[in-house]
């Protein structure tokens, strides 16, 4: 796999829905898919959304974020996915250092990066330098913990 990242486009929809499909469950709750929808409908509205393509494939997505409720030193990932049949491939791990890198060039203010995460991928980000800074069981759906994790880039 030689793998690539790009912006986001409406014509991604069907594909990433099929991403999301694919780690429901247990990495996503049925009942969170109208939300992603509405999501991928306008993502700009959020920040910013990826897609990692592989040839003309697309097997990964995910997203950054800037402002809003978020202090002015902080950025989150949002919605980031893998193919569930790829997992393990190295395919997250690229997607999560792009985005961290995509937020370090264009908000180089940010000092913190925040996710919301469950206890299905916790570890993952934990592997990654995310710390947890809260947990909710049952946060986003029955036997979905919501696990607040945050992580102070280097050199702040």
């Amino acid at each position: 796999m030689n793998p690539s990242i790009r912006a986001f486009i409406a014509a991604d929809i069907p594909a990433c829905l099929e991403l999301f499909d694919s780690n429901c469950p247990p990495f996503f709750d049925a009942s969170e898919r109208a939300d992603y929808q509405a999501f991928l409908s306008d993502p700009a509205d959020h920040g910013t959304y990826f897609v990692m393509e592989d040839g003309a494939e697309v097997v990964a997505c995910g997203g950054v974020w800037h402002g809003g409720n978020l202090a002015a030193d902080a950025a989150g990932l949002s919605w980031g996915m893998v193919r569930g049949d790829l997992h393990g491939r190295g395919l997250g791990r690229q997607l999560v250092v792009y985005r961290l890198g995509w937020i370090r060039q264009h908000f180089p203010e940010v000092r913190e990066v925040q996710i919301d995460t469950s206890q299905h991928t916790q570890g993952y980000y934990a592997r990654h330098g995310f710390q947890v800074v809260s947990r909710r069981p049952d946060g986003f759906a029955p036997g979905l913990d919501e696990i607040k994790m945050a992580l102070t880039l280097e050199g702040s």
